[in-house]
């Protein structure tokens, strides 16, 4: 007898890889009562990486734009604060993964260690260097729109936190909170067109975490800018061409982030009827099977498990804006676990492409269940 065993080891390894995946998975997330929750586990494990690369200064990616050649610095030298993780925006939000860590779980193994290393970064001194670096002639679109997002992000998690320390770094951060929202303030009246990509610039990421500390600190006046821009750029929105996503390095759905949004936006009955007019009655097939990630030591394809990420929070965000007695819901909220379930076993991939951000984008995506 002579068997071609090929097509079954084939099957095997499959069947392994899948067995594993499921592990993995359990580690991390809580699925009682149908509910996604993270586990002390998922976030002992995520709070080591970023533990390990805040205060890792290389690789760096800058995006610093020179003025001469007395400009010539480290990346600590300019970001005393945010040096670390690969890049200045990576580094913020690995700092408010730690914080909503610390929040989640008050007797976190690693609970002494993020503190010290959030008090060594978040100093009064230190945010004043960063207030400077974006006060400069080249600063002014540095980070432009996600980074300010991000530390908006930060901010906004330190406030909602009764905690001392995060109290003194709330105050810390506020020069450079003011400078940011003054940012906005200056940029979104001269902003003719939004950004639709599905990368950084992207300017419904911008104004959504924007509007959401606005709205916690109550500061009423920047509130009412970013609704009227969220308006002015997207109201009339129709027929997105979702099925032109996903681009090969996006880590956001242009379609959905707008839809996002717009559900912070919109009273739910005009968000009904736009979200119809928008996305159509059925998502696109493309939406509804996570991002394939071919490649996990590529900086711009592993961006493709960030996108399969926060197309959990943007479908999560949709579900809750829309009337309760809507089948949709449920078909929505699916997907969004789908997606959470498909990318959680890989965002230790073993590679500082992914792991210097992805646990973020995890962690965020997992809060939007709560």
């Amino acid at each position: 007898m002579n068997l071609n065993l090929k097509p079954w080891i084939g099957l095997i390894f499959l069947f392994c890889m899948a067995k594993l995946q499921a592990q993995n998975t359990e580690k991390f997330l809580n699925t009682k009562n149908g509910q996604l929750t993270l586990t002390k586990t998922g976030a002992n494990h995520f709070a080591k990486l970023a533990l390990k690369c805040i205060h890792q200064e290389y690789p760096n990616k800058m995006g610093h734009t020179m003025a001469d050649a007395q400009e010539l610095k480290t990346p600590k030298q300019w970001h005393p604060a945010f040096y670390g993780c690969y890049d200045w925006h990576s580094a913020v939000h690995g700092h408010w993964m730690l914080v909503r860590l610390m929040k989640m779980f008050p007797d976190l193994e690693a609970a002494q260690s993020i503190r010290a290393a959030i008090g060594q970064n978040i100093t009064k001194a230190n945010i004043l260097a960063e207030t400077a670096y974006f006060e400069r002639k080249f600063g002014k679109s540095f980070e432009r729109t996600y980074g300010w997002a991000w530390l908006l992000k930060l901010a906004e998690e330190l406030y909602t936190w009764d905690d001392p320390e995060a109290k003194k770094w709330y105050g810390y951060l506020q020069p450079l909170v003011k400078v940011l929202i003054k940012r906005y303030q200056d940029f979104l009246p001269k902003q003719t067109y939004p950004i639709r990509t599905g990368v950084h610039p992207n300017t419904a990421f911008g104004l959504s975490f924007a509007l959401d500390y606005a709205r916690t600190v109550k500061n009423a006046g920047f509130e009412k800018l970013l609704v009227q821009r969220s308006k002015d750029y997207y109201g009339k929105d129709v027929n997105c061409p979702a099925i032109w996503e996903p681009g090969g390095n996006s880590f956001f759905s242009p379609c959905l982030l707008e839809a996002e949004l717009m559900s912070k936006v919109l009273p739910q009955k005009k968000y009904e009827n736009w979200l119809e007019k928008f996305l159509g009655k059925t998502l696109p097939p493309n939406y509804t099977t996570p991002a394939k990630v071919s490649d996990r030591t590529d900086p711009q394809i592993v961006h493709l498990d960030g996108l399969n990420l926060s197309r959990v929070w943007c479908l999560e965000s949709i579900v809750k804006a829309l009337p309760k007695q809507l089948l949709v819901r449920k078909t929505l909220r699916e997907l969004a676990k789908k997606h959470i379930q498909a990318t959680l076993p890989h965002i230790a991939s073993g590679d500082y492409a992914g792991e210097h951000w992805l646990a973020s984008f995890a962690v965020y995506a997992l809060s939007s269940f709560e």
